[in-house]
């Protein structure tokens, strides 16, 4: 057999046995390939979700504040630029949760993602009576063994090292703790992914597949300003740092971004809200919603007019290997060729 023709057979086997790795993943959400967008919001609108789903991914809506009204015509909308499977992330805190469910059920979305919280039991059964399946995300080994009890029908583990609202936890330790034990349902890893020989090494572990951010924000569908995408493609893994807490009476819940003259005056707005609390000028409440509304709008302001120094420039520590902007397609082709080469090097 010719050497290219021998080759070609082998990437054959190499692809076929990463479909095996994912299959549980790929039936799941009906896709091609076990890789999820994440909801990042401003940015996993149509446009971008659309693109994941017709590259043979899985695209995501993030309804972040949206009312029921708008992602409704958001679904539409998506629906319009593709025919391929896509998900909805609902925020469990929203206000009108219930009716965002509703909206889902009634546009036969078929995957609905509740995140940033622990699910109610009420918010499970709308979404399983409406036929959806449901995502749920556990930051911890005894919260997937308990949405795994109550009917999520399949988990995502997100690391630290992920853009935005983070947890306390690495991938890497998350994984070790609960792939080995959650088994019954699909099980998705997200934070700091940002090639495919580190996806194939978590669907050794157990994955059915990865969910990705920061580089599909970084993607030429991505409507995020030129100026956000450009900050990506220069910033290095370090650039992207948690949000700091000066005190403890006063918490700053953890999001990871680039850091910037935002962030630096985050901390001095912090040390003189702290002051004038410690002086009796501000009652603590009031304190806590000073610092509270300082990002309020910042990363609209990043994502949408290219405010890439006074508002959030959210990414995940992955950003160190965005060194371009790229198409969707070649974004999730590079990905899967990178898990096949892999593989090919171990059979050599």
């Amino acid at each position: 057999m010719p050497p290219d023709a021998l080759l070609a057979d082998h990437e054959v086997t190499a692809r076929a046995q990463l479909d095996r790795l994912w299959a549980r993943g790929r039936e799941f959400l009906g896709t091609e390939f076990a890789i999820l967008g994440g909801a990042m919001s401003w940015v996993s609108e149509r446009h971008l979700v659309s693109a994941i789903s017709n590259a043979g991914g899985f695209g995501v809506i993030a309804c972040g504040s949206m009312g029921p009204d708008l992602l409704a015509r958001e679904i539409e909308a998506t629906k319009a630029l593709t025919g391929k499977p896509f998900g909805v992330n609902l925020i469990t805190m929203h206000p009108q949760l219930d009716d965002l469910i509703r909206v889902c059920i009634e546009a036969r979305v078929g995957h609905v993602v509740l995140a940033g919280g622990i699910p109610s039991g009420a918010a499970v059964r709308a979404v399983k009576d409406g036929g959806a399946k449901l995502i749920a995300f556990a930051p911890a080994l005894v919260l997937a063994k308990r949405l795994a009890r109550t009917g999520a029908d399949a988990l995502v583990i997100e690391g630290s090292e992920a853009g935005g609202h983070i947890g306390p936890v690495s991938l890497t330790v998350l994984a070790q703790e609960i792939l080995p034990q959650i088994r019954d349902i699909p099980v998705f890893v997200a934070g700091g992914l940002g090639r495919g020989d580190a996806i194939l090494g978590m669907l050794e572990m157990g994955a059915a597949g990865a969910q990705l951010g920061t580089r599909f924000a970084a993607s030429s569908e991505s409507i995020a300003h030129d100026r956000y995408k450009a900050a990506f493609v220069r910033a290095s893994a370090r650039d992207a740092l948690p949000s700091v807490q000066l005190d403890d009476r006063f918490p700053v819940i953890p999001v990871r971004g680039l850091v910037n003259e935002g962030t630096k005056r985050f901390l001095v707005h912090q040390a003189e809200t702290l002051r004038r609390f410690q002086s009796g000028e501000l009652t603590k409440e009031a304190a806590q919603l000073e610092i509270e509304h300082f990002w309020a709008g910042a990363l609209r302001r990043a994502v949408i007019d290219g405010d890439i120094e006074g508002g959030s420039v959210m990414a995940g520590q992955s950003v160190g290997m965005v060194t371009q902007i790229q198409p969707t397609a070649v974004i999730i082709a590079e990905l899967v060729d990178q898990a096949v080469q892999a593989l090919l090097r171990r059979a050599a």
